[in-house]
């Protein structure tokens, strides 16, 4: 076989068919697990252990590749993604939660259009390879019940739509989270709540909760899992939409509610941020979405709608302002991922490569 003109993709082909890897072909990988140093820290790859990572790894590739048609993304870059970021993160969360002796809570923060729903799905297939019962819990299976955000509506006609802080029940969260952390030494089931988006017009319910035990790991997801209030003085200047001083006052008090999520936070062991290039990107997978979402004969939101709803949410927890802090934050994250504007995955890093 010619190796010098070899592609990663041309490698993991022959991984996919269940072949053993010629000495070359390991040399060729070797190679561009040690290129990105910041990667290779990451995921803690040297060049003394790489061989064996790589073993390891085309190990579990194997075994996840067996239900390839259970990954929920596949295009080009399917394979290269789980070999380059997916299967290394997930083993890496194996081994984080190897030693502690209960269940390791993950919080996992991304706005939207960022793909923290697929990569939790993702995660749990390789992570239940590996032999690790996985759940993914939503910060939107917290909301409050249609009845109670009904209500909260007609105490503050500006929460128009779910999403922003004080829209969750954090109780019931911190009490899930609670009884999940003590799954491992018991048989007890466990209520996890699930919310379905459809019902009463898209204002969405609470439904019949999932019932597990025995969790190993939690795959905790959402656009502001995570977030910390920030100094008030901050919006006296804060970026667009933010602009008049009714958007200057609520978000003061989005902030102020944030206060009420950090007990729950707390149950986090560490975040895994998704983080665009650019924040504005957001809108326009947004309207792309939409008009996809029409174009199959189903019903979408104008540009017009889209860019009242997306703005709604940077009044609320302006990106530049909540998030962009918590990349530098070496105690709450520890792995930062850059998502570029055609989805594909960018830079990924630790918190300590931009102090």
């Amino acid at each position: 076989m010619e190796f010098s003109n070899l592609s990663l993709v041309q490698i993991l082909q022959t991984l996919k068919l269940g072949k053993f890897l010629e000495k070359k072909e390991l040399e060729i990988l070797e190679t561009q697990e040690l290129i990105d140093r910041k990667r290779a820290e990451v995921f803690n790859i040297t060049p003394e252990n790489v061989r064996e990572v790589i073993r390891e790894r085309s190990l579990v590739f194997q075994y996840v590749i067996t239900d390839y048609h259970k990954l929920p993304l596949k295009d080009n870059n399917t394979l290269e993604n789980l070999w380059k970021f997916w299967l290394p993160l997930g083993i890496k969360l194996a081994d984080k939660c190897q030693n502690l002796g209960h269940p390791l809570i993950q919080g996992i923060l991304g706005g939207q259009g960022t793909g923290k729903t697929t990569l939790a799905k993702i995660l749990i297939l390789i992570l239940d390879k590996l032999g690790y019962n996985t759940i993914a819990i939503s910060i939107d299976d917290i909301y409050k019940t249609y009845a109670e955000r009904q209500l909260l509506q007609k105490q503050d006609s500006r929460l128009i739509w779910r999403g922003p802080p004080g829209t969750h029940d954090v109780s019931l969260g911190i009490e899930t989270l609670d009884k999940l952390r003590q799954s491992q030494s018991s048989d007890n089931l466990i209520p996890i709540p699930r919310f379905n988006k459809s019902l009463f017009n898209g204002a969405g319910d609470r439904i019949e909760p999932e019932i597990v035990s025995k969790v190993d790991i939690v795959l905790f997801e959402g656009w502001f899992v995570g977030v910390r209030p920030i100094a008030e003085k901050l919006f006296n200047v804060a970026p667009s939409p933010i602009i008049k001083e009714t958007d200057r006052e609520f978000a003061r008090d989005m902030n102020r509610k944030l206060i009420d999520y950090l007990p729950l936070w707390q149950n986090l062991h560490k975040l895994i941020v998704l983080y665009p290039t650019d924040y504005r990107f957001s809108k326009q997978w947004r309207q792309q979405a939409e008009q996809q979402m029409i174009a199959s004969g189903k019903s979408g939101m104008s540009d017009e709608q889209i860019e009242k709803f997306v703005e709604y949410f940077w009044k609320a927890l302006h990106p530049e302002l909540f998030i962009k802090p918590l990349v530098k934050n070496t105690e709450l994250v520890d792995l930062i991922i850059e998502i570029n504007f055609d989805h594909s995955i960018g830079k990924i890093y630790q918190p300590n490569y931009l102090n």
